[in-house]
């Protein structure tokens, strides 16, 4: 669901969604495409429908990069220094 309404529950909304693969990814960097879609399904009901477009948020954020060769998703902190 991208649009929340007053009925939607917290927890099966893309920012949720999106938020529990930015946690995951804080922790631990750099995961796979099917270890994050995996996180998803366990612990949204629903989230494999969520999945594809909480991705494309934090893209859209700034916040992930993909990377083709090991197809898997890279947190990018942007407040670390170089």
């Amino acid at each position: 669901m991208l649009r929340p309404t007053k009925y939607s529950h917290p927890d099966s909304t893309v920012i949720s969604a999106a938020l529990l693969l930015l946690k995951a990814l804080k922790d631990d960097r750099i995961i796979e495409y099917s270890e994050l879609l995996k996180l998803t399904k366990s612990r949204i009901a629903g989230g494999e429908n969520l999945y594809i477009p909480a991705l494309s948020f934090l893209f859209i954020m700034g916040k992930v990069r993909y990377h083709q060769n090991t197809d898997s998703f890279e947190y990018i902190d942007h407040h670390e220094t170089n």
